[in-house]
C-alpha cells in the first residue's frame, strides 16, 4: 500500500498523518506493508521572494452552507472564547433568598477548581490530546472571558457549563491544527460528551445563545492580517498552482517510490492534490503493479471536467491499462472533494463520509474517521 499526500502537506502533519494511515491500515490488514511518498519538501510550493507579491506582506505576515452546529464550530476553532464573550453580555439574573453561595461564585468556584477525572484523562490521551488539552484547560479557566460570563450564570448555569465544556475542546483542536493534527467531528463530539459529563454539561449539541447569536464580521481581518493568511494559505492553494504547471516532478516521485515498493500488487490511497497526480500518472503510463487506486477527498474529477487535468480532456475516456478499481471517498463539506462516478462511469465508484467538520477542516479529518477506515476495510476485503 502507497500512501500519497495532498496539497499544503509539509514535513511535521505528513509525519503525524502517515503515522496515522500506517495504523488503520494495519488494524484492518496486518500483513500489509504501508509506504509513503512525500512530495511536498521537493515539489511543495514557496515564496521564491519572500512575499513581494502579495500587498503588505511583510507587515502583515505571521500566522496562520453548514448546518448551525458545524458553522458554531468554525467560530469556536478560531476563537474558543466567543461563547463566553457573549454571555458575558446577557443580563445579570436576579438573586433570590436563598443560603449558600450567589450562582455567578458557585459557578466560577466549580469551573476554576476543576480537575479532570480518569475518564476524560484517557480519552483525550487516548487521540494524542494530553497536552493540548491540559493546556487549554489552563487557558480556559484563567481567561477574563470566563470571569465576565459568570456573573450572568443563573443557579442552574447548564448554559455557562456547555459553554466552558466547548470552549476547552475547541482550543484543544485549535491547538492540535496548529501542530499539523487532525480530529474527525465524530470525535470531538465524542471528547465533548465525556468532558461535558464532568463538568454537568449535559448533551452533546452546540446550541443555546451562540447558535442564536452567530454572526463575525471578518472583512477588516482579511486586510490586515493578508500576509498571515498568504502564510497559512501558501502551501494549499501554491502547490495546486505549481502543480498546474510544473507537475512533473510530483508524478516522477509518485512513480519512483511506486517502483521501489514491494510486492506484486500495489494499492495506491491518495489524499487531495496527491489523487489528481496520482490519476494523472496513472492515465499517462502503465504502471503494472498497480491495481487498485483510493482517492480520498479529491479535485481529479472536477479538474476533467472543467477541462483542466493535465493526462486527459473530455470526452476522452481513462485509458485500458488505468487500474481497474478506483474507490473514490468525498464529504459534502468538504469544498475540494468532488465525485467520481458519474465523471467516469464504469470506472469509478463513490463512497460519501462525513467528517463532521467545517471546512477548511473537512478536507483534512479524514484519516481519523471510522467511516473512512469501514469503506477502505470493505474495499479491500
Amino acid at each position: 500500500m502507497l500512501f500519497v499526500h495532498g496539497t499544503g502537506v509539509r514535513e511535521a502533519s505528513y509525519k503525524e498523518t502517515f503515522s496515522a494511515v500506517r495504523a488503520r491500515l494495519a488494524d484492518i490488514r496486518p500483513e500489509l506493508e504501508v509506504r509513503g511518498c512525500f512530495w511536498g519538501r521537493e515539489q511543495g510550493a514557496a515564496m521564491a521572494l519572500d512575499g513581494a507579491s502579495v500587498p503588505r506582506y511583510r507587515q502583515t505576515r505571521g500566522g496562520a452552507p453548514e448546518d448551525d452546529e458545524i458553522a458554531v464550530w468554525d467560530v469556536l476553532y478560531e476563537d474558543p472564547w466567543y461563547e463566553l464573550r457573549l454571555l458575558g453580555l446577557q443580563p445579570v439574573p436576579e438573586e433570590g433568598f436563598g443560603f449558600g453561595l450567589p450562582p455567578s461564585e458557585e459557578f466560577l468556584a466549580e469551573v476554576t477548581g476543576y480537575a479532570p477525572g480518569p475518564a476524560v484523562v484517557e480519552a483525550f490521551a487516548a487521540r494524542g490530546l494530553a497536552e493540548e488539552f491540559t493546556e487549554a484547560l489552563r487557558v480556559v479557566v484563567r481567561a477574563p472571558e470566563l470571569h465576565d460570563a459568570a456573573a450572568t450564570a443563573d443557579a442552574d448555569g447548564t448554559e455557562h457549563r456547555r459553554a466552558v465544556a466547548r470552549a476547552v475542546v475547541a482550543m484543544t483542536l485549535a491547538l492540535a491544527f496548529e501542530r499539523g493534527g487532525e480530529v474527525s467531528g465524530t470525535v470531538r463530539d465524542e471528547l465533548l460528551a465525556v468532558l461535558g459529563t464532568e463538568l454537568y454539561a449535559e448533551g452533546r449539541s452546540v446550541g443555546g445563545f451562540l447558535a442564536k447569536a452567530l454572526a463575525r464580521p471578518v472583512g477588516w481581518r482579511g486586510r490586515y492580517r493578508r500576509g498571515a493568511w498568504g502564510d497559512a494559505t501558501l502551501p494549499a492553494v501554491g502547490d495546486i498552482l505549481r502543480y498546474q504547471a510544473r507537475g512533473q516532478g510530483v508524478r516522477d516521485l509518485i512513480k519512483r517510490t511506486v517502483e521501489n515498493t514491494p510486492g506484486d500488487a500495489v494499492t495506491v490511497i491518495a489524499h487531495s492534490l496527491g489523487g489528481v497526480a496520482c490519476v494523472d500518472l496513472l492515465v499517462r503510463e502503465r504502471l503494472e503493479r498497480v491495481d487498485q487506486l483510493i482517492t480520498v477527498g479529491s479535485q481529479a474529477p472536477y479538474f476533467y471536467e472543467i477541462g483542466a487535468l493535465v493526462s486527459l480532456e473530455h470526452p476522452e475516456g481513462l485509458p485500458p491499462g488505468f487500474p481497474a478499481r478506483w474507490l473514490n471517498i468525498y464529504d459534502d463539506r468538504d469544498l475540494l472533494s468532488y465525485q467520481a462516478s458519474e465523471v467516469f462511469p464504469g470506472r469509478a465508484q463513490d463512497h460519501r463520509v462525513d467528517n463532521r467538520q467545517p471546512f477548511p477542516w473537512a478536507h483534512t479529518t479524514y484519516w481519523s474517521n471510522q467511516e473512512v477506515w469501514n469503506a477502505v476495510g470493505t474495499w479491500l476485503s
